[in-house]
């Protein structure tokens, strides 16, 4: 018998679509019934299917999608009598992934049954294949702008934008290509999408006009010798086309005219200039070229070499032997040969191939009292300057008994000196390849010997050599580096000079885990030899392949180009070793945040085992540090796509910075949603563009921004409460936004509102969003910088007042969705449209009181304005939220 109640609800759920599947070739005692066909849906709505299959009882229906099983909980049977059954599958909120061929399968006893197949259609806004990139051109130059989006539904038309105003031309096809006449200054390109069911907007492309390079700067020489000197140079504004050369010139200060030009290949930014003359003055200027043109060039840089060593030696030297010693004498130098400043000469004496002593003249002779007349005595001297000693005169020869002034070659005898180091030198040598040939012979044979006394028996012989190295305790560990984790050389070449070597840092406590890594203190060794405390944040072993590893550090190789007060910078990134033939664990280290991130220190200020009370003006710093270093990455074209109080840290002197720049994605999974076979994604933080088409700009970064305000004027608590992740896209369709929460200024929600503004153009720049919420700020203002306490007691009485005048003195008394045109009014549409015109921040009607000065609506406003002036004259004002 039929369940009543299942069978009431067959005609619902036949009500949207009825599918009669046929059998693929009938199979006798179990067969489907129905034919396939074709099934369009628009993108967001619902899709049920259903089968029919015939002679079997209780069966086991699968559904699958182009050939992989379906699993989803939205599937049930109906049993029509004891060997028909009818198996239901429904599809909510349809998606570009949910097409595709779907058919069913069964199988009862070894005999398997499939349906005939049903082909979803997913139609919905426009999907974009092709985005307009950025560019540099030539000024006045043509060039070509390419964007392409596909359906369905079909057909398509592309609008083009220029800046803020659309280009008044006839709208193009798909693929469009927009021909540009020339511009003269940097413009913004984008384009729209548009089919029968709705618009979508592309990337923004930024041309910029190629120009003259800037001319170089820090011009500096190093090495700078006699004859050669060294210039480096930092390149100056390349504007926006890369330098192809650069041009140095060289010139003697004491002749002007005497001026040469070195072309210089870039980069590197350096040269080393060869053929200077020693002891002079040069001066060297330098400009560069790009496809535009030639720099102007930087001033002249003056430099002097340095004295060359003398190039002469002394003439004429002979020795004259006296009753007190020996005289040496010999010629001295003109004064025309001279291009350098004598200092004097060295003299040098040797007996026995050993050098006796040593002694500087500065006259043309010497007098040698100090040496032994019965050993042959050799004499040689040079002429030295600052830079050194010149080449040295021939050696000169006195010896033991003959007359003093004979000279002869002492180089012309044979010493026996070298000979007898020659032959102790070569058998040193051979008895240490014998020492060592031995200990390896011994190492390879040491369980040979074990086997010597059974040759005389018969024995067998057993014959092995021992392998030269081998672990007792385990698998080899190989040193993790850049090149054995398989990332692009583009990749490797920006992280090798933040790489850290594993050994300079010791990890300690994890400070938080997740379903794909975690974070863990670590103590970093400093050059210094002191110890920094980092935060080292790492993927899970289990878990990861090569592309996992060069994602995660592609976004630390984003952190490593920030440097921003309210953005966490990178320290830098590290390799920890794993057995071989596994890859390494990759590990991103940043400054250790003693307060963690924004959202757990809002939550435990609220519900902690010792809640606390943060004023107004403290929520609205978080806000404006947020907004800054947004801002910043803004300034940097940088999207950060997982903007949230849990990727803001904070740091002890309590400012705040933005981090997790999509590293986040990797360990947090509680606030994320995963759409069909794509990664996991903040759904509630997301923009309705980023939901509907995977698209990411600033625009979407600023919708993000509102949801982490409404975060932190509710302490922490969760968005969108009570409803699934599934249902976040409906509901913002339907035109509904969070509702303004207890205590919130009109002026923040305002600003929440705009930030949810479905045309992503339309909402504010980050840049405009803190320039109001430092005028909120300012205007609540009333405790000195000494006064302003960041904690206060919940269980004091006091609560401070605030005049309308001064909380309002910063924008207009209108409601945040009373003006639809240029806020956020609801506006109804028909459902086959993805986006609204004017989605809504919908309150309730009860909730807007004329006046808008209830309470919950002005925030800090007391109800009697009586009590004031008494509350502001106070010395201590304690803010009670």
């Amino acid at each position: 018998m039929v369940n009543p109640g299942l069978a009431s609800l067959i005609p619902g759920l036949l009500l949207l679509t009825t599918v009669d599947l046929a059998p693929a070739g009938k199979t006798p005692g179990l067969w489907f019934t129905g034919h396939g066909y074709n099934l369009t849906v628009s993108q967001g709505h619902e899709a049920k299917l259903n089968c029919s299959l015939m002679g079997m009882e209780e069966p086991e229906i699968q559904w699958l999608k182009d050939g992989a099983p379906v699993h989803s909980s939205d599937q049930m049977y109906i049993p029509e009598d004891e060997e028909h059954w009818i198996s239901f599958l429904s599809l909510k909120n349809v998606e570009r992934p949910n097409a595709g061929r779907y058919w069913c399968e069964a199988e009862n006893f070894g005999v398997k049954a499939v349906s005939e197949s049903i082909w979803i259609t997913v139609e919905g806004v426009p999907y974009f294949t092709t985005e307009p990139k950025d560019m540099a051109v030539l000024p006045n130059t043509p060039f070509n702008i390419t964007c392409a989006a596909i359906g369905p539904p079909e057909p398509l038309t592309i609008v083009w934008w220029m800046g803020k105003e659309t280009l008044a031309r006839k709208h193009k096809s798909s693929p469009s290509v927009l021909s540009v006449p020339g511009i003269q200054k940097t413009t913004v390109f984008s384009c729209e999408a548009h089919n029968i069911k709705g618009v979508s907007s592309s990337r923004a492309a930024i041309v910029h006009v190629k120009g003259l390079p800037h001319p170089p700067t820090s011009l500096a020489l190093t090495k700078v010798t006699s004859t050669t000197a060294t210039v480096t140079w930092k390149p100056g504004f390349e504007n926006f086309s890369p330098l192809q050369s650069c041009i140095m010139q060289v010139r003697v200060s004491h002749d002007p005219y005497e001026v040469y030009s070195q072309h210089v290949n870039v980069p590197p930014y350096t040269t080393v200039l060869e053929e200077l003359k020693p002891l002079t003055n040069h001066s060297i200027r330098l400009r560069c070229t790009n496809e535009v043109g030639t720099s102007d060039f930087t001033d002249w840089q003056s430099f002097q070499t340095l004295e060359s060593v003398p190039a002469l030696a002394p003439r004429n030297v002979h020795v004259t032997k006296t009753e007190s010693g020996l005289t040496l004498e010999w010629e001295e130098i003109a004064p025309g040969l001279q291009n350098y400043t004598l200092l004097g000469y060295k003299v040098q004496w040797e007996q026995e191939n050993v050098t006796q002593g040593e002694v500087f003249v500065q006259g043309n002779q010497a007098n040698l009292t100090v040496w032994d007349p019965q050993k042959d005595l050799t004499v040689r001297v040079c002429m030295a300057n600052s830079a050194g000693c010149g080449p040295w005169s021939d050696f000169i020869l006195v010896a033991s008994k003959e007359e003093a002034g004979r000279q002869l070659n002492p180089h012309t005898r044979m010493s026996w000196v070298p000979l007898v180091l020659g032959i102790l030198t070569a058998l040193v040598t051979v008895v240490a390849m014998s020492l060592i040939f031995l200990r390896k012979r011994r190492k390879e044979t040491r369980f040979g010997h074990m086997f010597g006394s059974m040759l005389g028996r018969g024995g067998p012989v057993i014959q092995f050599t021992a392998a030269r190295s081998f672990n007792r305790r385990g698998t080899e560990v190989l040193e993790a580096t850049l090149d054995s984790i398989g990332i692009c050389d583009e990749l490797k070449s920006k992280l090798t000079d933040v790489l850290i070597q594993q050994q300079q840092f010791t990890l300690g406590r994890t400070l938080g885990k997740g379903e794909f890594g975690s974070v863990r203190e670590a103590q970093l060794k400093m050059e210094d030899g002191s110890l920094q405390k980092v935060a080292v944040k790492m993927l899970k072993t289990e878990i990861f392949c090569s592309s996992d590893i060069e994602e995660f550090l592609r976004e630390a190789a984003f952190m490593k180009e920030f440097d921003h007060p309210n953005v966490c910078k990178l320290i830098g990134v590290s390799l920890k070793s794993r057995t071989k033939g596994r890859l390494p664990v990759p590990m991103v280290i940043l400054p250790f945040m003693k307060h963690g991130d924004l959202h757990t220190f809002l939550l435990m200020s609220r519900i902690g085992d010792e809640p606390m009370t943060l004023p107004i003006q403290t929520l609205i710093r978080f806000m404006i540090d947020i907004c800054s270093g947004m801002e910043y990455l803004s300034s940097k074209n940088f999207i950060h796509r997982d903007l949230a109080t849990r990727n803001c840290m904070l740091h002890e002197d309590m400012t705040v910075c933005v981090a997790d720049f999509g590293l986040s994605k990797k360990i947090y999974s509680g606030d994320y949603y995963r759409q069909g076979c794509a990664s996991k994604l903040p759904v509630k933080w997301l923009a309705l563009e980023s939901l509907a088409d995977n698209v990411y700009t600033a625009y979407s970064d600023v919708w993000a921004f509102g949801v982490t305000l409404w975060e932190i004027v509710t302490l922490g608590q969760t968005p969108y409460a009570g409803i699934e992740n599934s249902e976040i896209y409906s509901y913002l369709v339907a035109g509904n936004r969070l509702k303004q929460p207890p205590d919130c200024l009109d002026e923040l929600y305002e600003m929440m509102c705009q930030c949810w503004i479905t045309e992503p153009k339309r909402r504010p720049c980050f840049a405009d969003l803190k320039r109001r919420l430092e005028t909120i700020l300012g205007s609540l203002s009333m405790l000195s910088a000494s006064q302003d306490p960041l904690y206060v007691n919940l269980g004091e009485p006091c609560a401070a007042t605030v005049s309308d005048s001064i909380l309002h003195s910063g924008f207009d008394n209108e409601d945040c969705c009373s003006n639809i045109s240029q806020t956020c009014g609801a506006a109804a549409v028909t459902s086959d449209y993805r986006y609204i015109v004017n989605p809504g921040c919908l309150r309730e009607a009860n909730e807007w009181p004329p006046s808008a000065q209830t309470p919950e609506a002005r925030g800090l406003l007391n109800e009697d304005d009586e009590d004031d002036d008494e509350e502001i004259q106070e010395a201590h004002v304690v803010i009670n939220l």
